[in-house]
């Protein structure tokens, strides 16, 4: 189980790390998007359109790296000018206005302009070469990078970002500044172009063509982040704006040292495969030595270069090209790739037409690092969901395969202990209780890990239904009220008038409120508190548990929410799964609502749920009549059937014990005190009596002594059930049965059954048959083992591929079946007994561990009388249940 929860663990924390690293990589994507935008939203070129980048980009580069300043400083001859910021004080704006920056490598610009690289100074304190001090006592900066803002060739200024401590940045902050120092140059460039429209009229058509195609790429690489389509536009617009007849982009493999042609535009099939299959390497070849040396190279003339075994450019020859020109794509710490445009005639080209195709070659870099991003991403995506969905098919898987011989172990047990073979001394009922208990207890683990797969996966669907939102409360609080009194620990409710209902589905929610009370109560102290408050807001349902624990350390508060994970509590907490708080706050979310947490430590803890509900007339007739301290209460309703007397002061508990009582087939009839109770039994004559020990005023241990002292009701069988784990002195006092607290329908309901004579035994089932159809020779033995005693001719099918001739051949009162068997399944079985729902025969009882969709249910519907899932099946009940089913359709007549 250890190793699971590891690799469980494991699991989630790769799928976090990557959802991390995707959320961060798109933060990134959108900043960029966002600058392109406002880059080429602009129509008028001027200074208030560069200033508008600009400010993007120190918006953005400050945001996402950490910083608390970021600011663009140009070249200016021989100095520097701050263009624009973001955090700076008017104090240091003035103060570098009044103090200009040399170019030289005193400073940060300095070097960073002069190196046309990044450069960061972790703590300017400690650089002995930095010696601008009085900037940093105005600025009280420590850590500061800087990344050269380059257009074509030049280095037009520097995007720097400072922190106040002593704080590096990383590599993935550096290529990141680098990309904005990048789109600076690339709106200080913008600016440029337009400012030479401006003086050359002449020109204008052209240079409109031209940034409306950058405009293009731009938004290209904003829009989508498919890698070819953007690569495409940006060859084809470099093509056509170069006035050249075709071009290529080529990728860089650090690995290999190849450059790969990526797209391509005016070039033949033929000549693009003959590139992609030429061995283009970083050192041999011209394109290499562009982008080794960062420089534009161009060829005028292909035929009059001296022969060589570069394979890029013999290609290129032997295909007709006789002039090209090679950009490469380059970021601040590496080369990307390179692009290439060509002519079929020879001549030079212009310092414009490499400009232009400068601006391009940036766009392509950004693009294809975003592509890269995007694609290994993309990739990481699909393997995080195909793990996702391994381990929740797996996880379905097991719980499945694991369901069929826990069933059998709790079945065999309460079997055992219900003594159908015989008695059982008190050591042998504990090991079997433990038994029991540990099987039931894995079993709502697989159940939680089943619940939890299909959430992931998408499959929980939700059965929603309208109902009194108080009672779901109540229940869930009568079935920790058992534990909590063991432990001293005192339950409180609090509602604010009645609640009216509520839509959603009860089975879930109250799974959810059962789980907050039972940490509740687990992780509080002996002699604590737990409160519950549930309220309307507006058009919200809450509930609020709060108890008097140690509380919860700040640092646990959401990982506690996390499956397999539990905060630090109490030496207790080793208790559970660690999903009970995950599968809660996931159905909660379900229903559109939320979970949340509230704690102190030292202060205890508030766990409340709220979930949204549409507005309705509130049905506020609920009943609160309290438990009546001078009566009793019966079931009229079954007052016919064998009486039994229920000694209990606490209503919620008398009630499930009537409950029970009442499903069995027995009258019960109720006493708050211990004084009452006598008079009931000396009254009514019972055939048994239910006692709790602690009662107000006279208790249990009384009663009993007074029962058994009575020579009227001493012959009156005593079942105690009491939190006090004295099983010696109540036999010593004549007690017939002894349950401790918290007892199990199914164990309540076989104590006292036993003491019913065998003539008026509710299960008894004379003359009834069935047919039970299973591929599990473990599930067969243990209905057999349930029904037989009672009375049951049981036959037996392993498989369906001869269920529908034995059913026929005998004629069974009733036919138990399950759905997932090989070869012949289920549903195939019910298709030959009820091709319809008119047709004639045995009923059919299905009971399997599949959980059932939509379409099963459709298909089932008018053809069975109901469905029992196997997982913690009440075999008692299951046997009521069939007598019920079997009465209710009486066998046919037998012709003469």
């Amino acid at each position: 189980m250890s190793g699971f929860m590891e690799a469980g663990d494991e699991t989630v924390e790769g799928a976090h790390g990557l959802a991390d690293r995707l959320a961060t990589t798109q933060e990134q994507l959108r900043a960029t998007s966002d600058i392109l935008k406002v880059l080429t939203a602009s129509t008028t070129g001027g200074a208030a359109s560069r200033d508008e980048v600009f400010d993007a980009v120190v918006d953005s580069a400050r945001r996402l790296l950490g910083a608390q300043v970021a600011q663009i400083y140009l070249v200016q001859a021989d100095s520097y000018v701050l263009a624009r910021s973001s955090g700076l004080t008017p104090e240091f704006v003035d103060f570098v206005s009044q103090h200009p920056i040399v170019r030289d490598r005193a400073t940060l610009v300095g070097r960073v302009t002069i190196d046309r690289r990044v450069h960061q100074i972790e703590d300017v304190l400690a650089d002995p070469d930095y010696r601008r001090t009085d900037f940093q006592r105005v600025g009280g900066y420590r850590t500061m990078m800087g990344a050269p803002m380059v257009v074509g060739d030049q280095v037009v200024g520097a995007l720097n970002v400072w922190r106040t401590q002593v704080a590096p940045f990383d590599d993935a902050a550096e290529q990141l500044l680098s990309t904005f120092a990048e789109q600076a140059a690339l709106a200080l460039r913008h600016v440029e172009l337009f400012s030479a429209l401006e003086s050359r009229s002449a020109e204008l058509a052209r240079k409109v063509d031209q940034l409306e195609a950058l405009a293009e790429v731009g938004e290209a690489i904003s829009s989508t982040l498919v890698a070819d389509e953007v690569l495409t536009t940006i060859v084809s617009h470099a093509v056509q704006l170069s006035d050249t007849d075709g071009g290529s982009l080529m990728e860089f493999d650090e690995a290999t040292g190849l450059f790969r042609v990526r797209t391509a535009y005016g070039t033949s099939e033929d000549v693009i495969g003959s590139l992609r299959s030429a061995e283009i390497h970083i050192d041999r070849t011209w394109v290499g030595r562009a982008a080794r040396s960062r420089e534009v190279l161009q060829i005028p003339d292909l035929d009059a270069e001296p022969a060589s075994d570069d394979p890029h450019l013999a290609v290129l020859r032997d295909s007709g090209w006789r002039s090209l020109v090679a950009i490469p794509l380059v970021r601040p710490d590496r080369v990307v790739g390179a692009l290439v445009v060509r002519r079929k005639t020879t001549g030079s080209f212009s310092d414009e037409t490499c400009e232009l195709l400068a601006a391009f070659a940036s766009q392509s870099a950004v693009a294809l690092t975003n592509a890269r991003l995007y694609q290994q991403l993309e990739r990481q995506s699909v393997e995080l969901a195909q793990a996702s969905r391994h381990k929740s098919e797996f996880l379905a898987s097991m719980s499945h395969e694991l369901r069929t011989p826990l069933n059998a172990v709790i079945g065999f047990s309460e079997v055992l202990l219900e003594r159908m073979f015989g008695e059982l001394n008190e050591r042998q009922e504990d090991y079997l209780q433990d038994i029991l208990a540990a099987g039931r207890h894995l079993l709502a683990l697989l159940g939680d890990i089943l619940d939890l797969s299909k959430i992931e996966a998408g499959r929980m669907e939700l059965d929603l239904t309208t109902f009194p939102i108080d009672d779901v409360v109540v229940q869930a609080l009568s079935l920790v009220r058992e534990r909590a009194a063991l432990h001293g620990i005192r339950l409180t409710l609090e509602t604010d008038g009645g609640l009216g209902t509520v839509t959603a589905d009860e089975l879930r929610l109250k799974q959810v409120l059962l789980n907050l009370l039972s940490n509740a109560v687990k992780f509080t102290p002996d002699g604590g508190s737990v409160d519950v408050r549930a309220w309307r807001d507006g058009q919200e349902v809450a509930i609020t548990v709060t108890d008097t624990g140690i509380g919860i350390d700040p640092a646990d508060q959401e990982r506690i929410f996390d499956s397999f994970q539990q905060g630090e509590r109490s030496a207790s907490s080793s208790e559970g799964t660690g999903l009970g708080l995950t599968l809660s706050r996931r159905i909660v979310e379900l229903h559109g609502g939320r979970l949340w947490l509230t704690s102190s430590p030292g202060e205890g803890s508030t766990f409340g749920l709220s979930i949204p509900q549409a507005s309705a007339e509130l049905n506020t007739e609920l009943n609160t009549e309290p438990y009546p301290e001078d009566a009793g209460w019966t079931d009229e309703d079954l007052a016919s059937g064998p009486t039994v007397v229920v000694i209990e002061d606490d209503l919620r508990s008398a009630e499930l014990v009537g409950l029970h009582l009442r499903a069995a087939g027995l009258r019960a009839v109720g006493a708050p005190s211990g004084e009452l109770g006598l008079e009931l039994v000396r009254t009514m004559d019972p055939f048994a009596v239910i006692l709790d020990i602690h009662l107000p005023g006279m208790d249990g241990w009384e009663v009993l002594t007074a029962l058994k002292s009575d020579p009227a009701t001493a012959a009156v069988p005593v079942v105690v059930v009491s939190v006090e784990p004295e099983r010696g002195r109540g036999f010593a006092l004549g007690a017939t049965e002894y349950l401790v607290k918290p007892v199990s329908g199914d164990h309540l309901l076989a104590a006292v059954t036993r003491l019913l004579p065998p003539t008026t035994a509710p299960d008894a089932a004379a003359g009834l048959s069935v047919v039970v159809v299973d591929d599990d020779p473990l599930a067969l033995k243990l209905v057999r083992s349930t029904l037989e005693p009672l009375g049951w001719e049981v036959h037996t099918c392993e498989g369906g591929q001869r269920a529908a001739d034995l059913v026929r051949a005998v004629s069974p009162s009733v036919v138990v079946m399950d759905l997932l068997m090989p070869q012949v399944d289920g549903f195939a079985v019910i298709d030959e007994l009820r091709p319809d729902r008119d047709s004639d025969g045995p009923p059919i009882v299905v009971l399997t561990a599949k959980t059932l969709t939509s379409q099963d249910r459709s298909r089932l519907e008018g053809r069975i009388a109901f469905v029992a899932e196997k997982a913690g099946i009440d075999l008692p009940g299951l046997a009521r249940r069939l007598a019920a089913v079997a009465a209710a359709h009486p066998a046919p007549e037998e012709g003469p």
